[in-house]
C-alpha cells in the first residue's frame, strides 16, 4: 500500500481569497456611496486612484518578485479601497497613490505577501501619509461640501466634531448627523449608519466573527461613559462611538484576518486593547484622531495574545507534555 504525505493542513476549509474579498467590497458599498454622496465626485476619484495604484503595485511585485499575478484575488481592491476610506476627499490624487502602493508593496508584499503580513496595510499606508504629509491628512472639507475635481480654497474649513471634542465640548452638530453622515470628515468614516450595514452583512455572510467589533466599541463605549468631559456622559459617548475611524476601525480593519488573533479568547483580548488604546490616544495624543495607531499597535501585539491564548491540548500540562 503506498501513503502519500503531504504537508499540512490537511483539512481545508471551503472559503476561497477571492469569495472573502468579494464579500468585503460589497460590504464597503454603502459607506463609499455615502461619502460620494456628501462629498461629491472628487470623493470617487480618490478611491478610483486608491484602488487603481493598489492593483498596479500588487501587479508590480508580482512581476519584480516573479509570482503569480494576483490582481484578480480582489486583495488589492481591497487594501486600496479601505486606504481612500481613511482619506479626506480634499487629498491631492498623488497622495493616494503613494500610501497604496506603501500599502501593497511594503506593508503587504515585502513582509510575505497576502496572509503572512503583521500589519493592516491600508493602515500602515495612512500612518505613512500621516508622518510625512499630516496637512492634506488634516485638512477636511465642510459638512456638505460636494466637490467635482477642482477643490475651493475655502471648501477645507470645515473641522470635525473630534476637533471640537478636543477642547472638551460635544460636536455642534446633532446625533442624528453623526449617524447619517452629514459632518465634515474622511470619505469613509462619516456615516455611522452606512458601516453597520456593510459591518451586519459580513456577519450574516460568516466572513468576521461579531467578538473584536463588540469588544472594541463595548470598550470605547465604557471608557468614555466613565471618562466623559462635559455635562452629559452619555452624550459623550455617543459622540466617542459615531465620531472619526471607530467603526471603519472596529468592522473593517480589526477584523483583518492576517493582522488579529485567531483565538476567541484572543480576539475579545484584542478588541478591548484596541479600544482601551483608541481612548487614550484621543485623550492624550497629538491628533484627535487615535484609531490608526491603536489598531497597528495592536497588530503587533497579535501573536503574542494567540501564543497565550491557545487552548490546551488534551493530554497535556501547562508547560510541557504529560
Amino acid at each position: 500500500m503506498n501513503f502519500v504525505t503531504t504537508s499540512s493542513p490537511h483539512i481545508r476549509g471551503t472559503e476561497r481569497t477571492d469569495k472573502i474579498m468579494k464579500d468585503v467590497l460589497i460590504a464597503l458599498l454603502p459607506t463609499t456611496a455615502a461619502g460620494v454622496y456628501f462629498f461629491g465626485m472628487r470623493a470617487l476619484l480618490v478611491v478610483f486612484v486608491s484602488v487603481v495604484s493598489a492593483m498596479i503595485g500588487e501587479s508590480a511585485w508580482c512581476l519584480i518578485t516573479r509570482k503569480d499575478v494576483t490582481i484578480m484575488d480582489g486583495s488589492a481592491a481591497v487594501t486600496g479601497l479601505l486606504l481612500a476610506l481613511t482619506l479626506p476627499a480634499s487629498v491631492p490624487f498623488w497622495v493616494a497613490s503613494v500610501g497604496s502602493l506603501f500599502a501593497i508593496i511594503v506593508a503587504k508584499g515585502i513582509c510575505g505577501g497576502l496572509g503572512q503580513n503583521t500589519f493592516n496595510p491600508a493602515l500602515a499606508g495612512r500612518a505613512l501619509l500621516i508622518l510625512v504629509c499630516p496637512v492634506y491628512l488634516t485638512r477636511y472639507l465642510a459638512a456638505g461640501t460636494k466637490l467635482s475635481v477642482k477643490i475651493p480654497v475655502d471648501a477645507l474649513a470645515g473641522a470635525t466634531p473630534l476637533h471640537e471634542m478636543v477642547m472638551g465640548e460635544l460636536p455642534k452638530a446633532s446625533l442624528m448627523d453623526m449617524f447619517i453622515g452629514n459632518i465634515g470628515g474622511c470619505i469613509g468614516e462619516v456615516s455611522a449608519f452606512a458601516l453597520l450595514i456593510g459591518g451586519a452583512y459580513l456577519v450574516v455572510k460568516k466572513v468576521i466573527s461579531p467578538r473584536i467589533p463588540v469588544a472594541y466599541l463595548g470598550t470605547i463605549a465604557v471608557l468614555t461613559l466613565v471618562f466623559a468631559n462635559g455635562e452629559s456622559p452619555i452624550e459623550w459617548m455617543l459622540y466617542s462611538i459615531l465620531g472619526g475611524g471607530v467603526m471603519l476601525g472596529g468592522l473593517f480593519m480589526l477584523t483583518d484576518y492576517a493582522s488579529s488573533p485567531v483565538t476567541p479568547k484572543g480576539q475579545i483580548i484584542y478588541g478591548i486593547g484596541a479600544g482601551a488604546l483608541t481612548v487614550l490616544f484621543r485623550y492624550k495624543g497629538l491628533f484627535p484622531e487615535g484609531v490608526t495607531y491603536a489598531i497597528l499597535l495592536m497588530n503587533a501585539l497579535s501573536w503574542f495574545i494567540d501564543e497565550h491564548t491557545r487552548p490546551r491540548r488534551f493530554g497535556t500540562q501547562k508547560g510541557g507534555a504529560r
